[in-house]
């Protein structure tokens, strides 16, 4: 799409270009199948993508422990299905919640020792799976115009989500 003028936000419905149109499509089936492939390596040393996910989560919060409530917003899921989830890999003993100091209604999702072990175990797999399915088809020039048009991109939902939120407030 070299050379394909960006055009300012308008207040009017525009209808995709058939190369906007053909480039998100490719981004969605892109991702999906990097979500797959990538899937599958977790799978190979016991791990589903949300399991990874919610360590990962864990293990970069203060103290290796997040509220409910904060670790469902971490990982964009919705609390039911992550009260679920976490049952489920509480039972493996991948980690444990406790009560929450000072709000007796919520719960602390804290990683134990066998889920650190655990992530230790699936993050070379996984690093080495986005090394191998992404990083190496792009050429460095590629990879950091991919990071300035996410960027671009994220900068935009924010600006959205921000006028919406104000809007809201009004």
């Amino acid at each position: 799409m070299a050379g394909t003028q960006r055009h300012a936000p308008s207040a009017t419905t525009q209808r995709l270009t058939d190369d906007e149109l053909a480039v998100w499509r490719s981004l969605l089936d892109t991702t999906t199948e990097l979500r797959r492939l990538l899937s599958a390596k977790l799978q190979e040393v016991g791990l589903s993508s949300g399991d990874y996910s919610v360590l990962l989560a864990l293990i970069e919060a203060p103290g290796n422990a997040l509220r409910s409530s904060e670790l469902a917003t971490a990982i964009d899921w919705e609390r039911s299905r992550l009260s679920h989830h976490l049952g489920r890999m509480e039972r493996r003993g991948l980690l444990r919640r406790d009560d929450c100091p000072g709000d007796n209604r919520g719960a602390l999702v804290v990683i134990t020792a066998d889920g650190s072990s655990a992530l230790r175990r699936a993050s070379g797999p996984h690093l080495r799976a986005v090394k191998r399915f992404f990083a190496d088809a792009l050429e460095p020039h590629q990879l950091a115009g991919l990071g300035d048009a996410l960027a671009s991109v994220r900068a935009h939902l924010d600006t959205l989500d921000r006028a919406t939120t104000e809007g809201e407030a009004s």
